[in-house]
Protein backbone atom coordinates (compact mmCIF):
# COMPACT_ATOMS: atom_id res chain seq x y z
CA UNK A 1 0.00 0.00 0.00
CA UNK A 2 1.44 3.34 -1.06
CA UNK A 3 1.32 6.03 1.63
CA UNK A 4 1.19 9.69 0.71
CA UNK A 5 3.35 11.26 3.43
CA UNK A 6 1.92 14.74 2.99
CA UNK A 7 -1.59 13.40 3.35
CA UNK A 8 -0.53 11.27 6.32
CA UNK A 9 1.05 14.21 8.12
CA UNK A 10 -1.99 16.34 7.45
CA UNK A 11 -4.26 13.66 8.87
CA UNK A 12 -2.09 13.13 11.96
CA UNK A 13 -2.17 16.87 12.52
CA UNK A 14 -5.95 16.82 12.30
CA UNK A 15 -6.08 14.00 14.84
CA UNK A 16 -3.82 15.87 17.27
CA UNK A 17 -6.20 18.82 17.04
CA UNK A 18 -9.26 16.62 17.52
CA UNK A 19 -7.75 14.80 20.49
CA UNK A 20 -6.81 18.11 22.09
CA UNK A 21 -10.36 19.39 21.61
CA UNK A 22 -11.80 16.19 23.07
CA UNK A 23 -9.48 16.35 26.09
CA UNK A 24 -10.47 19.94 26.75
CA UNK A 25 -14.19 19.21 26.97
CA UNK A 26 -13.55 17.98 30.51
CA UNK A 27 -11.86 21.30 31.26
CA UNK A 28 -14.78 23.20 29.75
CA UNK A 29 -17.02 21.39 32.21
CA UNK A 30 -14.67 22.23 35.06
CA UNK A 31 -14.57 25.90 34.09
CA UNK A 32 -18.35 26.01 33.81
CA UNK A 33 -19.03 24.19 37.10
CA UNK A 34 -16.52 26.18 39.15
CA UNK A 35 -17.36 29.58 37.69
CA UNK A 36 -13.87 30.08 36.28
CA UNK A 37 -15.09 31.49 32.98
CA UNK A 38 -17.55 33.87 34.60
CA UNK A 39 -14.91 35.22 36.98
CA UNK A 40 -12.28 35.62 34.27
CA UNK A 41 -14.74 37.45 32.02
CA UNK A 42 -14.74 40.31 34.54
CA UNK A 43 -11.19 41.27 33.60
CA UNK A 44 -7.55 40.13 33.26
CA UNK A 45 -6.29 37.97 36.13
CA UNK A 46 -3.26 36.00 37.17
CA UNK A 47 -3.82 32.38 38.17
CA UNK A 48 -3.57 33.46 41.81
CA UNK A 49 -6.23 36.14 41.36
CA UNK A 50 -8.59 33.80 39.56
CA UNK A 51 -8.12 31.13 42.21
CA UNK A 52 -8.91 33.67 44.94
CA UNK A 53 -11.99 34.90 43.06
CA UNK A 54 -13.38 31.36 42.71
CA UNK A 55 -12.24 29.79 45.99
CA UNK A 56 -10.08 27.29 44.13
CA UNK A 57 -6.41 26.30 44.26
CA UNK A 58 -3.84 28.31 42.32
CA UNK A 59 -1.82 25.37 41.02
CA UNK A 60 -4.84 23.73 39.43
CA UNK A 61 -6.10 27.04 38.06
CA UNK A 62 -2.70 27.81 36.52
CA UNK A 63 -2.70 24.54 34.60
CA UNK A 64 -6.34 24.98 33.57
CA UNK A 65 -5.62 28.47 32.26
CA UNK A 66 -2.62 27.24 30.32
CA UNK A 67 -4.74 24.59 28.61
CA UNK A 68 -7.44 27.17 27.86
CA UNK A 69 -4.94 29.58 26.34
CA UNK A 70 -3.37 26.80 24.26
CA UNK A 71 -6.85 26.01 22.97
CA UNK A 72 -7.56 29.62 22.07
CA UNK A 73 -10.41 29.74 24.58
CA UNK A 74 -8.79 32.53 26.64
CA UNK A 75 -6.02 35.07 26.03
CA UNK A 76 -2.58 35.37 27.67
CA UNK A 77 -0.42 38.48 28.01
CA UNK A 78 3.25 37.46 28.35
CA UNK A 79 4.24 40.86 29.77
CA UNK A 80 1.68 41.07 32.58
CA UNK A 81 1.44 37.27 33.04
CA UNK A 82 -2.32 37.70 33.11
CA UNK A 83 -5.08 35.77 31.36
CA UNK A 84 -8.26 37.32 30.00
CA UNK A 85 -11.25 36.68 27.77
CA UNK A 86 -12.24 38.46 24.60
CA UNK A 87 -15.92 39.49 24.41
CA UNK A 88 -16.53 36.73 21.88
CA UNK A 89 -14.96 34.09 24.12
CA UNK A 90 -17.04 35.31 27.05
CA UNK A 91 -20.23 35.03 25.00
CA UNK A 92 -19.50 31.36 24.34
CA UNK A 93 -18.35 30.34 27.82
CA UNK A 94 -19.36 32.90 30.46
CA UNK A 95 -22.82 34.20 29.56
CA UNK A 96 -25.66 31.69 29.94
CA UNK A 97 -28.05 34.06 28.17
CA UNK A 98 -25.81 34.62 25.14
CA UNK A 99 -27.18 33.39 21.78
CA UNK A 100 -23.97 31.37 21.31
CA UNK A 101 -23.45 30.01 24.84
CA UNK A 102 -21.79 26.56 24.76
CA UNK A 103 -20.62 26.13 28.33
CA UNK A 104 -23.05 23.25 28.83
CA UNK A 105 -21.32 21.09 26.23
CA UNK A 106 -19.08 19.56 28.91
CA UNK A 107 -22.06 17.85 30.56
CA UNK A 108 -23.12 16.28 27.26
CA UNK A 109 -19.63 15.06 26.44
CA UNK A 110 -19.23 13.64 29.95
CA UNK A 111 -22.48 11.72 29.62
CA UNK A 112 -21.39 10.21 26.31
CA UNK A 113 -18.10 9.03 27.78
CA UNK A 114 -19.69 7.69 30.96
CA UNK A 115 -22.17 5.65 28.95
CA UNK A 116 -19.73 4.43 26.30
CA UNK A 117 -19.58 0.86 27.71
CA UNK A 118 -23.37 0.57 27.43
CA UNK A 119 -23.35 1.85 23.86
CA UNK A 120 -20.48 -0.45 22.87
CA UNK A 121 -22.45 -3.41 24.21
CA UNK A 122 -25.49 -2.22 22.25
CA UNK A 123 -23.41 -2.25 19.07
CA UNK A 124 -22.93 -6.00 19.56
CA UNK A 125 -26.42 -6.92 20.76
CA UNK A 126 -28.46 -4.51 18.63
CA UNK A 127 -30.46 -3.55 21.69
CA UNK A 128 -31.18 0.03 22.72
CA UNK A 129 -30.12 2.15 25.68
CA UNK A 130 -33.05 4.19 26.99
CA UNK A 131 -32.96 7.66 28.45
CA UNK A 132 -33.88 6.16 31.81
CA UNK A 133 -30.61 4.20 31.70
CA UNK A 134 -28.27 7.12 31.04
CA UNK A 135 -25.87 9.19 33.14
CA UNK A 136 -27.81 11.88 34.99
CA UNK A 137 -25.72 14.73 33.55
CA UNK A 138 -27.22 13.93 30.15
CA UNK A 139 -30.58 15.32 31.26
CA UNK A 140 -29.30 18.59 32.74
CA UNK A 141 -26.74 18.97 29.97
CA UNK A 142 -29.37 18.52 27.27
CA UNK A 143 -31.62 21.10 28.90
CA UNK A 144 -28.84 23.69 29.16
CA UNK A 145 -27.50 22.98 25.67
CA UNK A 146 -30.85 23.46 23.93
CA UNK A 147 -31.87 26.39 26.15
CA UNK A 148 -29.56 28.69 24.18
CA UNK A 149 -31.31 28.11 20.87
CA UNK A 150 -34.82 28.02 22.32
CA UNK A 151 -34.31 31.24 24.29
CA UNK A 152 -33.27 33.19 21.19
CA UNK A 153 -35.46 31.63 18.48
CA UNK A 154 -38.60 29.97 19.82
CA UNK A 155 -40.75 32.99 20.70
CA UNK A 156 -38.98 35.45 18.42
CA UNK A 157 -38.92 33.42 15.18
CA UNK A 158 -40.34 29.91 15.25
CA UNK A 159 -43.81 30.55 16.67
CA UNK A 160 -44.38 33.61 14.40
CA UNK A 161 -43.44 31.42 11.43
CA UNK A 162 -46.46 29.20 12.10
CA UNK A 163 -49.75 30.15 10.46
CA UNK A 164 -51.99 32.00 12.94
CA UNK A 165 -50.46 30.41 16.04
CA UNK A 166 -49.21 33.58 17.77
CA UNK A 167 -52.65 35.20 17.54
CA UNK A 168 -54.15 32.13 19.22
CA UNK A 169 -51.51 32.18 21.95
CA UNK A 170 -52.12 35.85 22.62
CA UNK A 171 -55.88 35.30 22.94
CA UNK A 172 -55.50 32.15 25.01
CA UNK A 173 -54.65 28.68 23.71
CA UNK A 174 -53.87 25.22 25.00
CA UNK A 175 -50.40 23.92 24.19
CA UNK A 176 -48.81 20.50 24.69
CA UNK A 177 -45.02 20.23 24.81
CA UNK A 178 -44.32 16.54 24.19
CA UNK A 179 -40.96 15.23 25.38
CA UNK A 180 -40.49 18.46 27.34
CA UNK A 181 -37.53 17.28 29.43
CA UNK A 182 -36.76 19.90 32.07
CA UNK A 183 -39.43 22.17 30.63
CA UNK A 184 -37.17 24.84 29.13
CA UNK A 185 -39.27 25.28 25.99
CA UNK A 186 -42.56 24.99 27.89
CA UNK A 187 -41.65 27.74 30.34
CA UNK A 188 -40.27 30.07 27.68
CA UNK A 189 -43.66 29.95 25.97
CA UNK A 190 -45.53 30.31 29.27
CA UNK A 191 -43.60 33.48 30.06
CA UNK A 192 -44.33 34.98 26.67
CA UNK A 193 -48.05 34.19 26.50
CA UNK A 194 -49.76 34.71 29.88
CA UNK A 195 -53.26 34.09 28.50
CA UNK A 196 -52.45 30.57 27.36
CA UNK A 197 -52.09 27.30 29.24
CA UNK A 198 -49.14 24.96 28.72
CA UNK A 199 -48.82 21.25 29.43
CA UNK A 200 -45.44 19.53 29.42
CA UNK A 201 -45.18 15.75 29.10
CA UNK A 202 -42.13 13.51 29.40
CA UNK A 203 -41.66 9.83 30.32
CA UNK A 204 -38.70 10.60 32.62
CA UNK A 205 -39.97 11.33 36.19
CA UNK A 206 -36.79 13.13 37.21
CA UNK A 207 -37.10 15.59 34.34
CA UNK A 208 -40.75 16.29 35.17
CA UNK A 209 -39.82 16.96 38.81
CA UNK A 210 -37.14 19.39 37.66
CA UNK A 211 -39.62 21.15 35.35
CA UNK A 212 -42.22 21.46 38.11
CA UNK A 213 -39.63 22.92 40.48
CA UNK A 214 -38.50 25.51 37.93
CA UNK A 215 -42.10 26.47 37.16
CA UNK A 216 -42.74 27.07 40.85
CA UNK A 217 -39.53 29.05 41.33
CA UNK A 218 -40.33 31.26 38.33
CA UNK A 219 -43.95 31.83 39.35
CA UNK A 220 -45.33 29.99 36.32
CA UNK A 221 -47.03 27.01 37.96
CA UNK A 222 -50.48 28.50 37.25
CA UNK A 223 -49.75 28.57 33.52
CA UNK A 224 -47.62 25.46 33.08
CA UNK A 225 -48.47 21.95 34.23
CA UNK A 226 -46.12 18.98 33.93
CA UNK A 227 -46.89 15.27 34.01
CA UNK A 228 -45.18 11.96 33.32
CA UNK A 229 -46.49 10.59 30.02
CA UNK A 230 -45.22 9.29 26.70
CA UNK A 231 -45.90 10.75 23.28
CA UNK A 232 -48.56 8.08 22.73
CA UNK A 233 -50.27 8.29 26.13
CA UNK A 234 -50.49 11.97 27.07
CA UNK A 235 -54.13 13.01 27.60
CA UNK A 236 -56.21 14.50 24.81
CA UNK A 237 -57.28 18.09 25.45
CA UNK A 238 -58.10 19.70 22.08
CA UNK A 239 -54.73 21.41 21.95
CA UNK A 240 -54.29 24.37 19.64
CA UNK A 241 -50.60 23.61 19.38
CA UNK A 242 -48.58 20.45 20.03
CA UNK A 243 -44.79 20.82 20.02
CA UNK A 244 -41.90 18.41 19.71
CA UNK A 245 -38.54 19.99 20.50
CA UNK A 246 -35.55 17.92 19.34
CA UNK A 247 -37.18 14.71 20.50
CA UNK A 248 -39.29 13.10 17.76
CA UNK A 249 -36.24 11.32 16.34
CA UNK A 250 -35.53 9.86 19.81
CA UNK A 251 -38.88 8.10 19.88
CA UNK A 252 -39.29 4.45 19.01
CA UNK A 253 -42.56 5.01 17.16
CA UNK A 254 -42.65 8.57 15.79
CA UNK A 255 -45.46 7.64 13.39
CA UNK A 256 -47.57 6.40 16.29
CA UNK A 257 -46.67 9.51 18.30
CA UNK A 258 -47.88 11.81 15.52
CA UNK A 259 -50.97 9.66 15.09
CA UNK A 260 -51.78 10.34 18.74
CA UNK A 261 -51.11 14.06 18.21
CA UNK A 262 -53.71 14.09 15.44
CA UNK A 263 -56.30 12.74 17.89
CA UNK A 264 -55.46 15.30 20.57
CA UNK A 265 -55.48 18.46 18.43
CA UNK A 266 -58.29 20.96 18.26
CA UNK A 267 -59.90 21.64 14.90
CA UNK A 268 -57.36 23.57 12.82
CA UNK A 269 -54.70 22.82 15.42
CA UNK A 270 -51.00 22.86 14.58
CA UNK A 271 -48.16 20.47 15.27
CA UNK A 272 -44.69 22.04 15.38
CA UNK A 273 -41.75 19.72 14.80
CA UNK A 274 -38.38 21.14 15.82
CA UNK A 275 -35.59 18.78 14.83
CA UNK A 276 -31.79 18.97 14.47
CA UNK A 277 -30.95 20.62 11.17
CA UNK A 278 -29.99 18.22 8.40
CA UNK A 279 -29.98 18.04 4.63
CA UNK A 280 -31.65 15.08 3.01
CA UNK A 281 -28.48 13.66 1.43
CA UNK A 282 -25.90 12.03 3.69
CA UNK A 283 -22.95 13.73 2.00
CA UNK A 284 -24.50 17.17 2.47
CA UNK A 285 -24.23 16.74 6.23
CA UNK A 286 -20.47 16.22 6.26
CA UNK A 287 -19.80 19.51 8.03
CA UNK A 288 -19.12 20.65 11.63
CA UNK A 289 -22.80 20.64 12.63
CA UNK A 290 -23.45 17.27 11.02
CA UNK A 291 -20.33 15.88 12.66
CA UNK A 292 -21.65 16.87 16.09
CA UNK A 293 -25.17 15.62 15.47
CA UNK A 294 -24.12 12.28 13.99
CA UNK A 295 -21.93 11.66 17.04
CA UNK A 296 -24.79 12.55 19.40
CA UNK A 297 -27.13 10.40 17.35
CA UNK A 298 -24.80 7.40 17.61
CA UNK A 299 -24.32 7.76 21.37
CA UNK A 300 -27.76 9.02 22.46
CA UNK A 301 -30.58 9.31 19.93
CA UNK A 302 -30.39 6.04 18.01
CA UNK A 303 -29.91 3.91 21.16
CA UNK A 304 -32.87 5.70 22.79
CA UNK A 305 -35.18 4.87 19.89
CA UNK A 306 -34.01 1.26 19.69
CA UNK A 307 -34.85 0.81 23.38
CA UNK A 308 -38.54 1.52 22.68
CA UNK A 309 -41.36 -0.25 20.85
CA UNK A 310 -41.01 -0.27 17.04
CA UNK A 311 -37.48 1.21 17.36
CA UNK A 312 -37.60 3.11 14.07
CA UNK A 313 -34.30 4.84 14.92
CA UNK A 314 -34.72 7.94 12.76
CA UNK A 315 -31.49 9.40 14.09
CA UNK A 316 -30.68 13.06 14.70
CA UNK A 317 -30.03 13.74 11.00
CA UNK A 318 -33.30 12.52 9.54
CA UNK A 319 -33.76 15.54 7.25
CA UNK A 320 -36.87 17.30 6.01
CA UNK A 321 -37.96 14.70 3.44
CA UNK A 322 -37.87 11.82 5.92
CA UNK A 323 -39.57 13.85 8.65
CA UNK A 324 -42.31 14.92 6.24
CA UNK A 325 -42.84 11.29 5.29
CA UNK A 326 -43.21 10.35 8.96
CA UNK A 327 -45.70 13.18 9.53
CA UNK A 328 -47.81 12.06 6.56
CA UNK A 329 -47.85 8.49 7.83
CA UNK A 330 -49.02 9.89 11.17
CA UNK A 331 -52.04 11.45 9.50
CA UNK A 332 -50.90 14.96 8.60
CA UNK A 333 -51.53 16.06 5.04
CA UNK A 334 -49.96 19.53 5.08
CA UNK A 335 -46.30 19.79 6.08
CA UNK A 336 -44.45 23.05 5.59
CA UNK A 337 -40.86 24.16 6.13
CA UNK A 338 -41.54 27.04 8.54
CA UNK A 339 -38.08 28.12 9.75
CA UNK A 340 -34.50 27.03 10.30
CA UNK A 341 -31.29 27.91 12.11
CA UNK A 342 -27.83 26.39 11.65
CA UNK A 343 -28.81 23.91 14.38
CA UNK A 344 -32.55 23.37 13.90
CA UNK A 345 -35.20 22.65 11.30
CA UNK A 346 -38.78 23.72 12.06
CA UNK A 347 -41.71 22.05 10.30
CA UNK A 348 -45.40 22.96 10.58
CA UNK A 349 -47.78 20.01 10.27
CA UNK A 350 -51.54 20.28 9.92
CA UNK A 351 -54.23 17.68 9.28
Amino acid sequence: MDVNMDRLNEFVGKMVGDIGAAANTALIRTGDRLGLYKALARGPMTPTELAQATSTTERYVREWLSAQAASGYVEYDAETKKFSMLPEQAMVFADDDSPVFMGAVGDLMAAMMLDEPKISDAFKTGKGVGWNDRAECLFCGTARFFRTTYKHHLVQEWLPALDGVVAKLERGAKVADVGCGHGVSTLLMAKAFPNSRFFGFDPHPGSISAAQKTATNEGLSQRADFAVATAKTYPANSYDLVCFFDCLHDMGDPVGALGHVKETLAKDGTCMLVEPFARDKLEDNFNPVGRLFYAASTMVCTPASLAQEVGLALGAQAGEARLSEIAKKGGFSRIRHAAETPFNLVLEAKV
